[in-house]
Formats: C-alpha cells, sequence, structure tokens
C-alpha cells in the first residue's frame, strides 16, 4: 500500500510510519541536550582518567600528537610502567607501592582532541611544559622549602601535603587525572552550576548571576568562582586563593579560568587556563576531554579512614629516636 504526498511522490506506508517513529525520538534527543532555558544540558556524570602525562615527556620533543601506532605503544608502556601488582628491586620499593593495581583506576587510554592523540595536557605553551617561574616565584619556592626543612617534614599534620590530610587533591580546582576517583558530576539550573568532583568529595557552588567576586581579603582553599555562558560555553572564572592551595607553585593570586563544552552526547571538552604573574612567566592552559558515564558518584570518606596522617607522624617520631 502506498499514499501519495502533496509532491506526488510516491512512498511506501511503511517508511512512513518507520519516519513517523523515528524524528520524535531524534528531535526528543536533541531537546535533551539542553535545558529548558535553552542552555546546553552540561548535567551528568563525567569521567576525566586519562593516560596522557601533564607535561609532555621527553621523548616526543616538540611532537604535539601521536599517531594510532605511537599512542597505542605508549599506552601499553604506560600501563605496565605503573602496574602496582609488578614486583620492584627490593623489598622498599615493594613496600613504597602501596597499594594493589586493582585499586587503581587511572584509563586505559591517551587523550584525543579532535581524533589527535595528545602528548601532554599541557596545549599552550606549545612545547606541552608548565612556563618557567619568575624570580619572585622561585624566592617562594626557596622559602617554602627552607621552612619544610626547618621543622621537619612531619612536625604536625600541617606539614604535611592537602592531599596527605585529605583536604584537596586532583579534584582542584581545577581538576586532573589522578590515580583513582576520576569523576565529577555536574547538576545545572538556570541560576547555578555545581560541580561535585568524587576525589575528597569537593563540591563547588558556581553562581551564573552576574555577582561580583567577594572582597579581596576573603580566601577560599578553592576559590570564588563565578560562572557565566559564551555561547555554548560554560566559563567558570575563579579567583580568591588561599596561598595554601598552592597548585603547581601558584600563589594567592592565581586566576583560573575553565570552560566547559559538550561535544556531543557522549563528550565533554574541558579546558583551563592558570594566570599567576607573580610565580609563572606567562600563562598556560590544559584540555582534558572527558567521556560520560554511566557510573555513580561514590562517597570519598577519606577523613574517617584517613590512618596514615598518624603513621606518618609517628614514623617521624621514631626515626628521631622519641
Amino acid at each position: 500500500m502506498t499514499v501519495p504526498t502533496k509532491a506526488s511522490a510516491i512512498v511506501p506506508l511503511g517508511v512512513l510510519c518507520l519516519v513517523a517513529f523515528l524524528i520524535p525520538e531524534a528531535l526528543s534527543g536533541q531537546a535533551g541536550l539542553r535545558t529548558p532555558d535553552g542552555r546546553p544540558d552540561l548535567q551528568g556524570t563525567w569521567n576525566f582518567s586519562s593516560l596522557t602525562p601533564l607535561e609532555r615527556p621527553a621523548q616526543f620533543a616538540d611532537k604535539a600528537v601521536l599517531t594510532e601506532e605511537e599512542a597505542a605503544l605508549f599506552e601499553r608502556q604506560t600501563l605496565d610502567r605503573n602496574n602496582a601488582d609488578r614486583r620492584r628491586d627490593t623489598a622498599e620499593a615493594d613496600v613504597a607501592q602501596a597499594y594493589n593495581d586493582a585499586w587503581y583506576d587511572r584509563g586505559t587510554k591517551t587523550s584525543a582532541k579532535g581524533g589527535r592523540h595528545l602528548t601532554s595536557l599541557i596545549v599552550d605553551p606549545p612545547d606541552g611544559k608548565i612556563p618557567a617561574l619568575t624570580s619572585a616565584g622561585q624566592a617562594r619556592v626557596a622559602a617554602r622549602a627552607n621552612v619544610r626543612r626547618q621543622r621537619g617534614p612531619a612536625d604536625g599534620p600541617e606539614d604535611r601535603s592537602l592531599a596527605e590530610r585529605c583536604l584537596l587533591f586532583n579534584a582542584g580546582p581545577p581538576m586532573l587525572p589522578g590515580p583513582y576517583n576520576n569523576n565529577v558530576q555536574i547538576i545545572q539550573t538556570r541560576d547555578q552550576v555545581v560541580i561535585a568532583n568524587e576525589m575528597i568529595h569537593d563540591t563547588r557552588i558556581v553562581p551564573l548571576d552576574g555577582r561580583p567576586h567577594l572582597p579581596a581579603t576573603v580566601r577560599r582553599w578553592q576559590g570564588d568562582p563565578r560562572g557565566h555562558w559564551e555561547g555554548d560555553t560554560l566559563v567558570v572564572d575563579t579567583t580568591n586563593f588561599s596561598d595554601r592551595t598552592n597548585f603547581r607553585g601558584a600563589d594567592e593570586n592565581l586566576h583560573l579560568v575553565e570552560r566547559f563544552r559538550r561535544d556531543g552526547r557522549e563528550r565533554l571538552d574541558y579546558t583551563f587556563t592558570i594566570d599567576d604573574p607573580t610565580v609563572f612567566s606567562r600563562s598556560w592552559t590544559v584540555t582534558l576531554p572527558m567521556s560520560l558515564s554511566d557510573g555513580r558518584i561514590y562517597e570519598y570518606a577519606c577523613h574517617e579512614g584517613n590512618y596514615a596522617i598518624e603513621d606518618i607522624l609517628r614514623g617521624a617520631r621514631a626515626q628521631e629516636g622519641r
């Protein structure tokens, strides 16, 4: 049976029925990528695990991208090198592995952008390296090291890193891949975006209403974020960091700009730019593609099980003969 159209073409009825069935599905899928107020829908749980290092390895020199064959070889070598179940040369090195390999979730692939495998997450400067420190930045690093030498590496918990103290880790901001828990959940309304990281269960609430940043006298470990839309890209501008955050040596003058842009159903392009003129000789930019996950965000109860801090302090006292 056929049905004539207005253009007098003859189309099988079965095809019309199929089209009538598929069109609403296609339209609903497109609508599902936007919120009721017309903004791109960034919501979901996104995984950002990656074998691509932050800085470009020396073996790749000025090579910004890898071929499929080169990426596959690098992935195999990296997985073998990081395998915590592989025996090391000494018993001390074995113990230093800390966990069995089953506990790690670094991912199995390098990051790819535009179909090209990246040799570093840093895309600017072009050499894929963190820019040189300014003279003030070098002096700051030296001063921190001097304080550490004077106090010792474990006089108290304050001497240990924020990660060891379950305060901040690769969840940032900004976000970078770590050994595990490389998941972030985004919840979105017209006036706010919530960025909830699985690692250390850090959560940022980003207002979108145009309010100004907090006064410069107010400092936060995660800074003071403000969001706005540039077309289909969510831009999160963060200032007012504390000097205790120390992201890659940054100080309280760190200015962080993050960009989130959805690229189809399964991918979220995440980039951030670090600008801290008192520490770095120039700004630098990282790109970190994320993939949609059907997994759940689980509680990361780091504080409750953080016996390592006590053990580190006890070990330091034992070394001192106390």
